[in-house]
C-alpha cells in the first residue's frame, strides 16, 4: 500500500513545517523553504519496490537544498532520477544550473551538495536508487547530474517510458513482481549512464568480466553455505539478481548451475581421500553445502553416470582413470 502525506488538512499556518517534515521524511535531510505567503497544500504519495523507492510529489512554490550538514548525518547515498510533469524545476549540483521542463527528467545525488527551485506549482515522480547497487564511475554520475535528459529518443527514451508506467502501476505489484521490475529500471538505469558517457560494448564487457571474476572468486569461498543463493551473492557485491544473472550469461552458465558444478567436483574429489571412507558420503556433500543425500545423489549421477558411492569404491580398487573423467559440464 502507497504511503501518503498531505498538508491539505491544515491550515496555511502549519503547512511549512509539516511540509518540511514530510520532504525530509519521505526523501532525506533537507531544508525547504515555501516561497508562498499562505502555502499551498502539498502532497506526497510513496511506494517501495524492494529498494527501489518511488514518490509521486505536488505542491507549491519551494527552494530545497542539501547542505553539508544534511549529508554529514545522512549515511544512505541515492541516485535520484526525477521525471518532470508539472512546472519547471531550476537544478543545481556539480557546478551545472540547468532547468528542467515538463515532460524531462534529471538525476541528482544525494552525497553531494544539491539545490532545486521551484517558482511555480509543480508536481513530478522521484525514483531513488541505493548508489550502491549501481555499478558505475562516481565520475561518470557527477558528469550527468543536473542536465535536462527529453527522453525523446536512444536509452533516454527507454528510461522514461518504463518509470513513467513503472510509478503508474507500481500499486498493483506484489513484491516478488515488484523486485523484478526494479531490477529492470536499475540496470536500464546503468545502461543510460554507459551510453551517456560514450561507454563502447568492449568497455563494458571488460568491466562485466570483471565482476563476474569476483562473484565467482566469492561463491567458491561460501560453496560450503548452504543459504547461497543468487539474492545473497547479488547482496554481497551491492547489485541486482537480474545483473548478477545477466554477468553469468557472458559465459552462457547459469548462477546455480555453476554453483552446483563446483559442489559436485569437490565432492568427486573428496570422494577419493583415504579418509573419505570414514568421513561417510552424506557428510562430504553436506560439507560442500549440499543439504539433502538423496538430492546429492541424483545429481550426482546425472553429472557423472554412477552414484556417489559407486565412484568411492570403485576409487578404492583403482578403476577410475585418473582424477578428472567425468567432470560435469557448466550451466
Amino acid at each position: 500500500m502507497p504511503t501518503v502525506l498531505s498538508t491539505e488538512p491544515l491550515t496555511a499556518a502549519d503547512r511549512a513545517e509539516r511540509w518540511h517534515e514530510a520532504v525530509s521524511g519521505t526523501f532525506m535531510p533537507m531544508d525547504v523553504s515555501l516561497l508562498e505567503r499562505e502555502p499551498s497544500p502539498g502532497t506526497i504519495v510513496s511506494s517501495r519496490l524492494g529498494n527501489l523507492h518511488i514518490s509521486r510529489v505536488q505542491a507549491g512554490p519551494q527552494v530545497v537544498r542539501r547542505g553539508k550538514r544534511h549529508i554529514a548525518r545522512d549515511d544512505r547515498t541515492s541516485l535520484i532520477v526525477s521525471l518532470q510533469q508539472r512546472g519547471t524545476a531550476t537544478k543545481e549540483q556539480d557546478e551545472r544550473e540547468t532547468v528542467i521542463a515538463p515532460g524531462e527528467f534529471s538525476i541528482s545525488d544525494s552525497s553531494r551538495l544539491f539545490r532545486i527551485t521551484l517558482e511555480e506549482e509543480f508536481a513530478f515522480t522521484s525514483f531513488h536508487f541505493p548508489r550502491e547497487e549501481l555499478p558505475v564511475r562516481n565520475e561518470d554520475l557527477r558528469a550527468l547530474t543536473a542536465t535536462a535528459f527529453t527522453g525523446e529518443e536512444g536509452c533516454a527514451a527507454l528510461v522514461a517510458t518504463y518509470l513513467a508506467r513503472l510509478a503508474r502501476e507500481a500499486e498493483g505489484f506484489d513484491d516478488a513482481v515488484g523486485r523484478r521490475v526494479a531490477a529492470t529500471a536499475l540496470d536500464l538505469m546503468v545502461m543510460f549512464i554507459d551510453e551517456r558517457r560514450g561507454r563502447t560494448a568492449v568497455e563494458g564487457t571488460h568491466a562485466a568480466s570483471a565482476s563476474l571474476q569476483r562473484v565467482k572468486e566469492h561463491i567458491l569461498r561460501n560453496l560450503g553455505d548452504p543459504d547461497l543463493s543468487p539474492s545473497r551473492i547479488a547482496e554481497a557485491h551491492f547489485m541486482s539478481v537480474r545483473y548478477l544473472h545477466r554477468l553469468f550469461q557472458l559465459e552462457d552458465l547459469t548462477v546455480g548451475g555453476w554453483i552446483r558444478t563446483q559442489r559436485l567436483e569437490r565432492c568427486r574429489r573428496e570422494l577419493l581421500r583415504p579418509r573419505a571412507a570414514q568421513a561417510g558420503v552424506a557428510a562430504i556433500a553436506q560439507r560442500w553445502g549440499f543439504v539433502s543425500p538423496s538430492h546429492f545423489s541424483r545429481v550426482f549421477r546425472a553429472a557423472y553416470g554412477t552414484t556417489p558411492r559407486a565412484w568411492q569404491l570403485q576409487g578404492r580398487t583403482g578403476t577410475h582413470r585418473g582424477d578428472v573423467d567425468g567432470a560435469p559440464p557448466e550451466r
